[in-house]
């Protein structure tokens, strides 16, 4: 089985990617999506994205970092496809699952879903611009505001040469609200011969193998419940419900964390504190270091706090 760490803009950042797959069990991670319009964006604007690209593609662990664009030109996207493989990205991922409003309503993202022969033609022209050995996979959900145009989608990306699908088990329409129908991945699962990987409220064990078991797919994408549970992968992969993980070690994850190199000190507090929110939904000890914290506006008295 491969677990897969997914894009979420604002939350799998460089840093997060660091933590997660120094503790987890990655077979790979994917950018948060770089958005393409009518240029190619120069060197710094990857790196700041995958600095990752300057490690031959892989986190401080050796986990691959795969790049995601999103877009709807297609010369566009090729031609900066061709550069970031140039720079070492070791795959390229298209996104048509994003479902933020701002994105959708210039044509980017899961709005796309509503134009298969777009979202082909995308595919197509990234494929055909890199390398045979660089994969190139997608990421969709099961459509925009409805569902009628889910197998044509993974039709069109197959067709187009993707190496695999990911798919978000909800339409745009349904944004984050649980629950995932992950029964809905089957049909999908069964029509295309490329691999299918499932995605989409797996917060747990027992969420892993109910995933696998109703979209028939043996691989997944974790994204959410990784952040929150740290040694979700673990889990899942040893098969067990109990956290693997000690609060000590997760004290050592966060200081790595904290460690990292970010633009400013207000905006590593930050993400920061977003993430440690997360964690109190998995950990009492968290919501009690929560507590302590969450007015705190210095680095130094946050650590002070963790090593407590």
């Amino acid at each position: 089985m491969k677990l897969a760490l997914a894009p979420m803009e604002g939350l799998t950042d460089p840093i997060m990617r660091d933590v997660l797959t120094h503790v987890g069990r990655f077979d790979w991670c994917v950018t948060e999506f770089i958005r393409i319009t009518d240029s190619i964006l120069p060197d710094h604007i990857y790196y700041s994205f995958c600095p990752e690209l300057k490690t031959d593609g892989k986190t401080a662990a050796g986990t691959p970092v795969h790049v995601q664009f999103l877009g709807n030109n297609p010369e566009m996207l090729a031609a900066n496809a061709a550069k970031v493989v140039e720079l070492g990205a070791p795959a390229i991922d298209l996104n048509f699952g994003c479902p933020a409003k701002t994105v959708n309503r210039h044509r980017g993202g899961s709005v796309l879903l509503d134009e298969p022969e777009t979202v082909h033609l995308l595919v197509k022209a990234v494929r055909d611009a890199v390398p045979k050995h660089i994969p190139v996979s997608a990421k969709m959900r099961l459509g925009y505001l409805d569902e009628n145009h889910t197998l044509d989608n993974a039709h069109a990306i197959e067709d187009a040469g993707a190496s695999w699908l990911t798919v978000h088990a909800r339409t745009k329409a349904d944004g984050y609200t649980p629950p995932a129908y992950w029964e809905k991945i089957q049909p999908i699962t069964e029509a295309l011969k490329i691999n299918v990987i499932a995605n989409g409220e797996i917060w747990n064990n027992a969420d892993a193998k109910a995933c696998l078991e109703q979209s028939n797919c043996q691989d997944l994408m974790i994204g959410r419940g990784a952040v929150t549970t740290p040694d979700l992968t673990l889990c899942i992969r040893q098969n067990q419900d109990q956290a693997i993980l000690s609060w000590q070690d997760l004290v050592e994850l966060q200081q790595r964390f904290l460690s990292g190199q970010y633009k400013t000190e207000v905006g590593m507090i930050g993400r920061y504190k977003q993430w440690l929110g997360m964690m109190t939904k998995a950990y009492p000890e968290a919501q009690a270091l929560w507590d302590q914290v969450k007015k705190l506006k210095q680095l130094d008295e946050i650590l002070k706090n963790l090593t407590r």
